[in-house]
């Protein structure tokens, strides 16, 4: 080699490595910025304010952060003021205040006060400061030898403050066992050793088991309170070490009664798996004693126990799974949400139900606590109806003011939606435009006037503020206005790109309906149709994009990454086969058992649809899609070959035989594998049928005859489907002569979601598309 070639610099070598390709990536790269800038909504909330009929606002902003790889997370407060029935008025401040390194924040129930946790990194403590009036009150740092981080996770995460504000209640890692301790001399009783320092060592000491996918270093949840006078805390005794501890409530205070927290307990016996993405893992409502605060002593202090020999209630006795435990404002009942269909069926995700307990009025409880089924899982539902619920979250505050109707967002087929659910008498409500496909989120409650965010493929988020007009015996009807807001800002570009295209959502007719199939999995499912508004749009390349799950769904909401790729000249249309959310139990129910056909045959369907009902003559088709939709796009490519010009698989499922040995989730592999039955087929030893079934119902089992070029994208600490399922596969078609590439994120887990990762996973998606789909 000539000496002057044989050290490059940087860009020198970069052009060598992809000469053709350099402009391209400038180009999409600028573009892909435009859209990345866009900050997004996490949290809000809403207080009372001093002056008459106004509101104070608080929004919880995130933006990302390439240069930092962090998500920057901020605060922006408005004022709300209601002009007349109709009219709102929102006076915003000047500036954001930027909120680095807060782990979360959770505003006390009367407004005055905001606890800011700030989680440690390394082995220092984690801070808790209390925010009054302009200043910081309080600031209490708590050792790791107390506990570790605080669970801000948003599925173990519990921070409640008691109803005088006096006490919080919260979910942090319990702090680490202790080690054996050897020397030269041999083990060291009672962890002491008689040398100096550097003469002994910390063995390892048995192996804990961990939750799995992003809960890497996290062995044990447990519960703790602090009171926020002095700053002392304490762990909450009689939970079970058996339990991981989540979602902590304050019960109602009742005088000269017992004060319980009432929590979600997950079991680790025999073992635990994955819980992330997982509501089939069985989970129960319990109530505990709570440290009780004497203020005249400064001091913690348990009452006697009321029960003999337990101080913890199972309050859900007869059911597989409670979770999101919420209680009326006036603490006359105690509601929460249950996945049993999930638990019961081994799917990961199904249709939920929410369920009450009316919760006595003297604190006393027992062991025969009545449940009251509020909204039962929908199997089916007729056109246009409530498809049954499905609610990844409760808001701190969802109550209207009658004290008994609830508001909350839900997929609805493709869409999400807004629901006022009455939990005394079951009524629900669709409470965001019905005609609307848009999605719409839920941010907080303000009496009877809701603040939501909606959005389309083509429009990017706008705040909406909900007015109650009218309550009848039927329904409620409300009325929707737009709140101008500066967080949502974008470039002319974006805009003008984002108003040149439409969607559409699309009833796809199942393709020859058997008479096994129940009337659930016989009904139509839908796809997301986004295409130019020019008349040359129909004949542009199409891209199909796949979710993961499988029991998961595309919503018909705005999406950075997706925009940008219509934004390239692509038409999209994103599939949601049958085995989604939104649909209805036995819709869902239809897949496990048949992936890799079913749902396949229902990607197909789908594209032929849109093709031969002349909404597209599409130039080359591609696909897209992570884990589950990975599993699809590698299926495609083998089961289609000629199909697809293109495709990107991200951290894609490609191999069960050998996923099921290396996964947090092997049950899932049986499940999804054998139906139901799985559930009970499932085991830490697969048999040699399981295994051959295992592959013969992967994508490897069709390589020979893929031939569309692919990158994949992998995040190397993926514990969901370890990176090893997906080079494995990328290997073999390296071995074919097929064009491969390949990008490993070191640090990123199975959502490949850090900023620099994303950025660096749709631009080099968007380069390879446009390099092949002609």
């Amino acid at each position: 080699m000539d000496a002057a070639k044989a050290v490059l610099p940087a860009k020198e070598l970069a052009v060598e490595m992809d000469a053709s390709s350099e402009e391209e990536y400038a180009t999409q790269s600028k573009l892909l910025r435009e859209f990345t800038s866009i900050s997004s909504i996490d949290k809000a909330w809403t207080f009372k304010s001093n002056r008459g009929m106004a509101s104070q606002a608080i929004f919880s902003i995130s933006q990302p952060n390439l240069l930092a790889n962090k998500r920057r997370k901020y605060i922006l407060s408005a004022t709300i003021s209601k002009e007349n029935c109709s009219s709102v008025n929102f006076q915003w401040a000047a500036f954001p205040i930027e909120m680095t390194g807060v782990s979360t924040i959770v505003p006390s129930p009367s407004g005055s006060k905001l606890l800011i946790i700030r989680n440690p990194e390394n082995e220092s403590p984690t801070r808790f400061e209390i925010w009054f009036q302009g200043q910081v009150e309080k600031e209490f740092h708590v050792p790791q030898s107390v506990h570790g981080s605080v669970y801000v996770d948003g599925w173990f995460e519990g921070i409640s403050w008691n109803s005088d504000e006096t006490l919080i209640a919260y979910v942090a890692e319990e702090p680490s066992s202790s080690k054996p301790v050897f020397s030269s001399m041999g083990y060291q009783k009672n962890g002491v050793s008689e040398d100096k320092e550097c003469n002994n060592w910390k063995g390892q000491g048995e192996w804990e088991e961990e939750w799995g996918e992003t809960y890497a270093g996290k062995r044990q949840s447990a519960l703790f309170v602090i009171s926020t006078r002095s700053g002392e805390v304490q762990p909450v005794k009689g939970v079970t070490k058996s339990l991981s501890t989540g979602q902590v409530v304050w019960a109602p205070s009742n005088e000269g009664s017992y004060q319980y927290l009432v929590v979600v307990g997950w079991s680790s016996n025999p073992r635990k798996l994955g819980i992330k993405y997982c509501y089939n893992r069985a989970c129960a409502l319990y109530a505990v004693e709570a440290p009780v605060y004497r203020s005249e002593a400064n001091v913690f202090e348990l009452k006697d126990n009321p029960v003999e020999y337990s101080s913890v209630f199972k309050l859900t006795q007869s059911m597989s799974s409670a979770f999101f435990p919420m209680f009326s404002p006036d603490g006359r009942f105690l509601v929460f949400m249950s996945a049993k269909s999930s638990v019961d069926s081994g799917a990961h995700l199904a249709t939920d139900s929410l369920h009450r307990i009316d919760w006595p009025v003297n604190g006393e409880l027992n062991f025969h606590t009545k449940i009251v089924d509020v909204i039962p899982v929908v199997q089916c539902a007729e056109d246009g109806y409530f498809p049954g619920l499905y609610c990844s979250r409760f808001l701190s505050n969802p109550w209207l003011s009658d004290g008994c109707t609830m508001v909350l967002s839900s997929v609805w087929g493709s869409s999400q939606v807004l629901l006022s659910v009455n939990v005394l008498s079951g009524d629900v409500n669709r409470i965001s435009p019905f005609h609307s496909k848009f999605s719409w989120n839920l941010l907080f409650v303000d009496g009877d006037n809701i603040i939501a965010v909606s959005s389309s493929p083509v429009d990017v988020p706008g705040i909406r503020y909900g007015f109650l007009v009218k309550e009848t015996t039927e329904k409620s009807l409300w009325s929707w206005s737009d709140v101008s807001s500066p967080i949502f800002k974008c470039s002319e570009k974006v805009r003008s790109l984002l108003s040149s295209h439409q969607f559409d959502i699309l009833k796809i007719p199942v393709k020859d309906v058997s008479c096994s199939l129940n009337k659930g999995a016989s009904k139509p499912f839908e796809a997301i149709l986004v295409s130019s508004n020019s008349k040359n749009g129909a004949s542009s390349p199409l891209i199909v994009m796949l979710h993961g799950g499988p029991h998961d769904v595309s919503l018909s909401s705005f999406s950075k990454n997706l925009a940008f790729l219509f934004s390239l000249g692509y038409t999209l249309l994103i599939v949601n086969y049958r085995g989604s959310l939104g649909f209805g139990e036995e819709a869902l129910q239809s897949l496990p058992g048949k992936v890799g056909s079913q749902d396949v045959n229902d990607v197909l369907t789908a594209i032929d649809h849109v093709i031969d009902m002349g909404l597209i003559f599409p130039s080359s088709i591609s696909v897209l899609g992570g884990s589950h939709g990975g599993f699809l796009t590698t299926h495609l490519i083998g089961q289609a070959p000629d199909k697809f010009a293109a495709a990107a698989a991200k951290n894609p499922v490609c191999n069960f035989a050998s996923m099921v040995n290396t996964t947090d989730i092997p049950d899932w592999c049986f499940v999804e594998n054998y139906g139901i039955e799985g559930k009970n087929k499932y085991t830490e030893a697969p048999s040699i049928n399981d295994l051959t079934l295992f592959y013969s119902k992967s994508p490897i089992s069709h390589i020979s005859k893929v031939k569309t070029p692919t990158i994949f994208l992998i995040g190397a600490k993926d514990l969901r489907v370890p990176m090893s399922d997906g080079l494995q596969y990328a290997r073999a078609l390296k071995e074919k002569g097929v064009d491969v590439k390949i990008l490993i994120f070191p640090d990123d887990v199975h959502a490949i979601t850090r900023p620099r990762s994303d950025f660096e996973s749709f631009l080099n998606i968007g380069v390879w598309f446009k390099k092949y789909s002609k």
